[in-house]
């Protein structure tokens, strides 16, 4: 008996540092999440990825595994959102007719809502006397994950908490966006699904499928935009105003 306990408490130390550790306790808290979504009736104020993200949290703080070796251990899953980022050409081009029906809309709106989005963030950080550090971290904060970590980077800002930034962006986004569509009576599923793209990147694109095929076609062509846009003037902005 005494030697069980030891080699289970041998096991309970040595587990944490494996490297499959970090991948099977990352899918584990996604599908979880998922049936968390499910059981509570899919709210639209607690997506998946939120639940998901809270219980990984947990395991970690119960777990003996730090976030350098959890980091490491997904590094393979953090390498795939490279592809993940050239796969955003598809939905791109599969929209290629809704913008030269809607070019004049697009390019009056989606320039000055991606600034917006990277201005107020760094200029309430600002004000709270942020580091640079910080600051660089919060203006991507509203582009998809695979391109926003390629532009804080190049910003020289963190990724952690960069990704931090991206969760709260795509959860407050997505209950501002639905709450305001019903408050302003919106119905049209372009303009919807448009504005989660824009504002909310992947989280407000999953809402956008789940209110329709049209406002999701939109909300990826709006995330798919906002990358590409903001990847091109934020560093270039950055650079030229520090």
């Amino acid at each position: 008996m005494s030697e069980l306990l030891l080699r289970l408490e041998s096991l309970a130390h040595t587990l944490p540092q494996r490297p499959e550790t970090a991948i099977v306790l990352t899918l584990a808290a996604y599908f979880a999440g998922l049936k968390l979504f499910s059981w509570l009736r899919s709210p639209a104020w607690c997506p998946p990825i939120l639940l998901a993200a809270c219980l990984l949290a947990g395991l970690l703080a119960l777990l003996p595994l730090g976030y350098t070796e959890y980091r490491r251990g997904v590094g393979w899953l953090t390498w795939l959102l490279g592809p993940a980022t050239v796969a955003l050409g598809v939905p791109l081009y599969q929209q290629v007719h809704h913008i030269r029906t809607l070019w004049k809309p697009i390019v009056l709106t989606l320039p000055p809502a991606a600034m917006l989005a990277a201005g107020y963030a760094v200029g309430i950080a600002w004000l709270l006397d942020a580091t640079p550090t910080v600051l660089a971290s919060l203006a991507p904060k509203s582009v998809t994950a695979p391109i926003a970590m390629g532009i804080v980077e190049e910003l020289q800002g963190s990724v952690p908490l960069l990704m931090g930034a991206l969760l709260i962006t795509g959860v407050m986004a997505t209950l501002s966006i639905t709450l305001l569509a019903r408050w302003g009576n919106i119905h049209d599923p372009r303009v919807i699904g448009f504005a989660l793209g824009v504002n909310g990147h992947a989280i407000g694109t999953v809402r956008a499928f789940d209110i329709g095929p049209t406002a999701g076609a939109f909300a990826s062509l709006g995330m798919s935009l906002t990358g590409v846009f903001t990847a091109l003037w934020l560093p270039l902005m950055w650079h030229f105003v520090g």
